[in-house]
């Protein structure tokens, strides 16, 4: 993501905040080898599970949506990491060779 994108994102979860909706904040923390989004990488998660961003370009953001949603519900941040040797990276479909950590907190 470039800079701008970062500025719409936060932008957009300013907007959904000041609506009265909650919402949570996913970025992409790490990566090792071949991953689809670099570190700084966002997206912003409501608890209907609308999103706006990326953090993997589809292949894992299922799970991410999911644990978003518990993040908003019981307000406590999240780590995940996938990559190749993960069970749960095959099964969400991360395959292509590379690592990476997600940190998930509620924004208020």
């Amino acid at each position: 993501m470039n800079r701008k994108e970062d500025q719409n994102i936060l932008s957009k979860a300013q907007e959904i905040l000041l609506k009265g909706s909650e919402v949570a904040l996913a970025t992409v923390i790490s990566t090792w080898g071949s991953s689809p989004r670099p570190v700084g990488s966002c997206m912003i998660i409501k608890k209907n599970g609308e999103f706006h961003g990326s953090v993997s370009g589809g292949c894992i953001e299922a799970e991410v949506i999911e644990n978003a949603i518990r993040t908003i519900e019981d307000k406590k941040p999240r780590r995940l990491d996938f990559g190749v040797s993960n069970d749960k990276a095959w099964e969400v479909g991360l395959a292509c060779g590379g690592k990476i950590s997600v940190f998930i907190e509620n924004l208020e």
